[in-house]
């Protein structure tokens, strides 16, 4: 349904459909392709689907941090032509999106933030990252992966994980890196200043980033909208398919050129 180009930096990216430009951004451990479900928006908008540095077809990257993932995508974006698009990003990729805004606020028509975090407090990051990698220390890929679906999703049918998994294919070598990265993003002063149209949307049983999370940021980002999903863990394009879809389609609708 996609082709892949490279372009500037060499970024693998999907693009697709027409009208308005509209980027998904990953999350980590994941690839472009996890957006499959939201491929029916190239009906109404100018898909760009990226993997980000050291994930996908992105592996040969540089540096891994959320500034640089950000940079990618502006890139990306400049490259193509594009002087502003939507931009929609699930947990990590929402961070990326939050940066984008922070280097280039002229490009972003409308932010989606989902299932994502605005801010870490140091000392419990530096806990979390030390038991992940205590907890992933002499798994198997498999084994991993199981356990990411089950933290990740909240129902655990057989076509959801199978979907997770499809979709789920972490590097060992970057994804430390980038989780470290992640747990360094501070936007508490960030949020307040950001003045375009943005949707946050959280899961209601998100047990990697908590809904109460995303509740927060919406207190901070002036006229936000604010969408909880029942019954959705961490991913609720994927558990929810077509209510996310409805919600994204209705937000951005109000908000097309």
């Amino acid at each position: 349904m996609g082709e892949i180009f490279t372009v500037c930096s060499g970024i693998p990216y999907l693009r697709f459909g027409l009208g308005d430009p509209l980027v998904f951004i990953h999350g980590l451990g994941e690839v472009k392709e996890g957006w499959a479900n939201q491929f029916e928006f190239a009906d109404q908008f100018d898909l760009i689907i990226p993997d980000l540095r050291g994930h996908g077809e992105y592996q040969s990257p540089g540096e891994i941090s959320i500034k640089n993932f950000a940079h990618d995508v502006i890139s990306l974006l400049k490259g193509l032509g594009i002087s502003s698009a939507h931009i929609c990003g699930l947990s990590m990729g929402g961070m990326v999106a939050q940066e984008i805004y922070r280097q280039a606020p002229e490009i972003c028509r409308s932010l989606m933030l989902v299932s994502t975090l605005h801010y870490a407090p140091k000392q419990l990051g530096k806990l979390f990252l030390k038991s992940r990698k205590a907890h992933a220390e002499n798994k198997s890929p498999d084994v991993l992966r199981e356990t990411a679906a089950k933290v990740c999703l909240y129902s655990w049918t057989k076509e959801n994980t199978e979907s997770f998994y499809q979709f789920y294919k972490p590097n060992s070598e970057f994804y430390f890196k980038a989780m470290e990265d992640c747990l360094k993003v501070n936007n508490l002063r960030l949020l307040p200043k950001i003045n375009v149209p943005t949707l946050i949307i959280g899961g209601q049983y998100d047990s990697v980033i908590p809904v109460w999370v995303q509740l927060l940021m919406h207190k901070q980002i002036p006229h936000s909208e604010f969408v909880i999903f029942r019954n959705t863990g961490h991913i609720a394009k994927l558990e929810a398919k077509d209510a996310f879809n409805k919600v994204l389609r209705n937000f951005l609708n109000k908000h097309k050129s």
